[in-house]
C-alpha cells in the first residue's frame, strides 16, 4: 500500500491535471487578461507532429511562451531544463513544431497584460499563425483611388493545348470562372504616419484586424492577372491625394500578407484607372483617358470605347492566326516554350503598348524621372543617371522611367488613345515586356525589340529588371516595381 503522503501528492496532480485547459486541434484558442486560467498552464494533445502557434494580439506586454513534450515535466518555464523549450517570439508571432507522442504542456509567464491567441495544428508545415510569405501587390493609385491584389492563391492547373486539337485562346478571351472555396481575405490600409504606424503593432492577424481601415472598399472581385493565380482585387476610394499608405492583407484572422506601402497622386492628377478586362487581364493602372463615363469611377471590360478595344481585338486575332500557321504542338520551335506561350507574352506586351500608362514623380523624390523625352536615337542605360558622392566619385540614381507627354495626338504613345485636354507624364514599358515575346514565339514571326546599345531607351525602361548584358533579374532594380511604392517601368 502506498504512503498516505505520496497518496495525496499523487491524488493532487491528477486534479490539477483535469483542471487544466487543454488547447484543442486545429483551433484559435484566445485568451485575455480576464480569461487566462490561474496558473496559466495548458496541455496539449497527443500526435506525431504538431506546430504550437502563438499571436499577440495587442503591443502591451512581454510575455513568454514555454513548452515542453516530455511527461516528466509538468511546469515548463524558464528553468524547466533540456525538454523544456521557449517559443521565439518575432513581429507578434511564435511558432514552435516537435513530437507529441505523449502529449505536452505549454505554459505562459508574464502574460497577465496581454491579450493573445494560441493554435496547435496538426499540419507541421501549416501553422495557424504565420506571417505568409508573398506579398500584396500595388495594381495604381489616382488622387484619391488605388487597385490593391492579395497574393496569389489557388494557382489553377492549365493543361497546354495538344496536337491535333491545338488550339489557343480566342482574341477577346474570358477567364475561368473563381475558385468555388477562397480564403476569407481583408484589406487593411492605414497611413504611413507616426500617429498610425500599423508596422509598430505586433504583426498578427488579431492586432491587424482590431484597427480601422481607411479608405471605402467599393468593389472586392476575384481575379487572374497572371500565371501565378487568383487573387483578391479591392478597388478603394476615399483616400487623400499625396499621401503615402500602408497595406495588409489578413487571411482568416490569422495570417498576415505585407506590409507594402504606396502613395496616392497629387489632386491635380487627371488620368483614371483601367482595370478588369478579361482580353488583358494585366492591366490595373492609369490610362490616359478622359474621364469615365457618369456614374462609373473608373474603366473596365464594360464601359470602354470601341475605338480602343476593336483594333486591339484585331492584332490579337491576327497575329495567332499567323501562328497557328506553324505545326503548333506537332514540331517545336524550342524545348522550352510553345505557342501558347507566345501568345500570352504577344498579348501582355499588346495590352501593355495598347494602355499607355500615366505617372508622376514621387514627392519625396520630385527628380527622379526623366525630365526630357529621349530622342528616336537615343542610346544607352535610361534606368540611371550619373551623380557626384560627397567625396567627389560618380554614383549612379535610379530613377522611375517617366516622359512627359504634350496633348499632341500625334505624338502619343498609342495611336488608338484619344487626345488628352492636359499634360500628363508617360511611365515606359520595362523593356523585358518585348523582350519575353521574342524569347517565347518563333522566328518566322519576326518579332524583334529595340537594340539595348542602340535605341531602347527611346520607346522603353531599359536596365531595371535585366541588365544591359542580358543578365535576367540583374538590373539595377531587378524588379519593375518594388514593395515600398516605387514604380520605376511599366511591367504590364
Amino acid at each position: 500500500m502506498l504512503p498516505e503522503t505520496l497518496l495525496c501528492l499523487l491524488n493532487a496532480a491528477f486534479v490539477l491535471a483535469q483542471t487544466r485547459q487543454s488547447i484543442p486541434l486545429n483551433q484559435v484558442t484566445p485568451f485575455t487578461p480576464s480569461n487566462l486560467p490561474n496558473p496559466p498552464i495548458f496541455t496539449i494533445p497527443s500526435a506525431n507532429t504538431l506546430s504550437i502557434s502563438v499571436a499577440l494580439c495587442t503591443a502591451n506586454g512581454s510575455p513568454r511562451f514555454f513548452v515542453t513534450n516530455s511527461s516528466a515535466v509538468d511546469d515548463p518555464g524558464p528553468g524547466g531544463g533540456r525538454d523544456v523549450f521557449e517559443i521565439p517570439i518575432t513581429g507578434g508571432h511564435g511558432n514552435w513544431t516537435g513530437t507529441f507522442k505523449d502529449g505536452g504542456t505549454l505554459s505562459v509567464v508574464d502574460g497577465r497584460q496581454t491579450s493573445f491567441e494560441l493554435g496547435v495544428s496538426d499540419d507541421g508545415d501549416r501553422p495557424i499563425h504565420e506571417v505568409v510569405p508573398g506579398l500584396p501587390v500595388l495594381g495604381d493609385t489616382t488622387s484619391n483611388q488605388a487597385i490593391i491584389f492579395s497574393a496569389a492563391f489557388n494557382k489553377p492547373l492549365i493543361q497546354p493545348p495538344s496536337y491535333p486539337n491545338y488550339t489557343l485562346p480566342p482574341a477577346n478571351q474570358s477567364l475561368p470562372s473563381p475558385p468555388s472555396s477562397a480564403p476569407n481575405l481583408t484589406l487593411i490600409i492605414s497611413t504611413t504616419l507616426p500617429t498610425s504606424p500599423l508596422t509598430a503593432l505586433p504583426q498578427t492577424g488579431c492586432s491587424l484586424s482590431a484597427q480601422r481601415s481607411l479608405g471605402r472598399v467599393t468593389n472586392k472581385t476575384f481575379w487572374m492577372k497572371d500565371q501565378e493565380g487568383w487573387r483578391a482585387q479591392w478597388f478603394l476610394e476615399a483616400l487623400t491625394p499625396s499621401t503615402n499608405y500602408t497595406a495588409y492583407v489578413v487571411q482568416d484572422r490569422t495570417k498576415v500578407s505585407g506590409p507594402i506601402f504606396f502613395t496616392t497622386k497629387s489632386a491635380s492628377f487627371s488620368c483614371p484607372l483601367v482595370h478588369s478586362l478579361p482580353y488583358c487581364p494585366n492591366i490595373a493602372y492609369s490610362v490616359p483617358l478622359p474621364r469615365p463615363p457618369l456614374g462609373s469611377n473608373a474603366y473596365d471590360a464594360t464601359n470602354l470605347p470601341t475605338k480602343i478595344t476593336t483594333p486591339l481585338l484585331s492584332y490579337m486575332s491576327n497575329f495567332t492566326t499567323t501562328l497557328t500557321t506553324f505545326a503548333c504542338g506537332r514540331d517545336w520551335y524550342s524545348p522550352l516554350v510553345g505557342c501558347d506561350d507566345c501568345q500570352r507574352e504577344y498579348r501582355r506586351w499588346l495590352c501593355a503598348i495598347t494602355f499607355t500608362r500615366c505617372g508622376e514623380p514621387s514627392p519625396a523624390n520630385s527628380n527622379a524621372f526623366t525630365a526630357v523625352p529621349p530622342a528616336p536615337d537615343a542610346t544607352g542605360l535610361s534606368a540611371v543617371r550619373p551623380t557626384n558622392g560627397l567625396d567627389g566619385s560618380q554614383l549612379q540614381q535610379v530613377f522611375s522611367a517617366l516622359v512627359p507627354q504634350s496633348t499632341d495626338i500625334s505624338k502619343a504613345r498609342s495611336p488608338t488613345l484619344p487626345a488628352m485636354d492636359s499634360e500628363y507624364s508617360m511611365l515606359l514599358p520595362c523593356l523585358e515586356r518585348c523582350t519575353a515575346v521574342d524569347r517565347a514565339c518563333p522566328n518566322f514571326l519576326g518579332f524583334t525589340c529595340p537594340d539595348v546599345h542602340f535605341n531602347a531607351a527611346a520607346s522603353y525602361g531599359v536596365g531595371y529588371v535585366d541588365s544591359v548584358d542580358d543578365n535576367e533579374g540583374r538590373g539595377v532594380t531587378g524588379t519593375s516595381q518594388d514593395r515600398w511604392g516605387n514604380i520605376w517601368c511599366n511591367g504590364g
